[in-house]
């Protein structure tokens, strides 16, 4: 390019092409909606199967779904709130752990490494049948006796691989900060504790929001895992009914309705992690 006037050349910046989605792959709006759509399709044809094959004096599939469709909601909304405490417990105990990870205490650094390493490689459902049944069921305490809930270890079984994972989380976003945030603190005469607290933490917290969000929908999904343990959620419910109405027909269809709502529930928050992330400038 010349500039007018002149007959110097001028070299423009590089400007770099807007990035496009690779051919054949659909944006995750796209994906999204394609997915609730197929889910629409696929439970619309369950229901058409099973009223075809249905008892010709039975009721309908529709009714039946439609009787059975809110006691399977308020199963489903105990596993939501089993993830809640869950996640909070875990969060906390996490995050503490995650620090320690870092601690310049040696032995502490180790202990807190081993326990992390320990609860995150466990399989989910081990940890819940330990807690399940090594937890005692009542305790006492100046002779008054206080009763200890299954879903009250439920959600301590299941809080021990999430703080595992926080823990992880904390410690990443930590180790993400450049280091020279740590020696400009050090030259203002803040102490580590000052340092961890007012500085590294606020920068890491960013960084640290979207893998937690993913782990709270992975264990949001993984709530079902207390039916094993003979606690009535959404999926103890839903097989509860097929057992009461002893139709084979409907269980596609019961089983797509409680999937359905795990589905509402958990696409939302990995639209909500995409944006956080590009809020944020989150590197991959």
């Amino acid at each position: 390019m010349r500039l007018v006037g002149t007959d110097l050349p001028v070299l423009l910046p590089y400007r770099a092409p807007a990035p496009s989605a690779p051919s054949g792959l659909a944006t995750p709006v796209l994906l999204g909606g394609g997915t609730l759509a197929a889910f629409a399709i696929l439970f619309g044809a369950s229901l058409a199967l099973a009223q075809v094959t249905a008892r010709p004096a039975g009721e309908s599939a529709v009714t039946v779904l439609l009787r059975w469709a809110p006691l399977i909601f308020q199963g489903f909304l105990f596993n939501i709130l089993i993830s809640f405490l869950s996640m909070a417990l875990g969060t906390v105990v996490g995050v503490l752990a995650g620090v320690a990870q870092v601690s310049l205490v040696a032995p502490l650094r180790k202990s807190a490494w081993a326990v992390t390493q320990f609860f995150r490689n466990a399989p989910w459902l081990v940890l819940l049948f330990y807690a399940m049944f090594l937890l005692p069921f009542e305790f006492r305490i100046f002779g008054l006796t206080i009763a200890f809930p299954a879903w009250v270890k439920a959600i301590i079984g299941l809080a021990l691989p999430v703080a595992a994972n926080v823990s992880e989380i904390v410690r990443g976003g930590i180790r993400s900060i450049p280091s020279g945030q740590w020696e400009s603190a050090e030259a203002l005469a803040f102490t580590r504790r000052q340092t961890m607290w007012m500085i590294i933490l606020p920068q890491a917290f960013k960084r640290m929001i979207p893998p937690w969000m993913n782990l709270y929908a992975i264990l949001t999904m993984a709530t079902t895992l207390i039916s094993v343990v003979g606690i009535q959620d959404g999926l103890t419910i839903t097989r509860a009914a097929l057992v009461a109405e002893s139709r084979p027909e409907l269980m596609i269809p019961m089983y797509l309705l409680l999937l359905l709502m795990f589905f509402a529930y958990c696409y939302p928050i990995a639209r909500a992690t995409l944006a956080l992330e590009r809020r944020f400038n989150v590197k991959a």
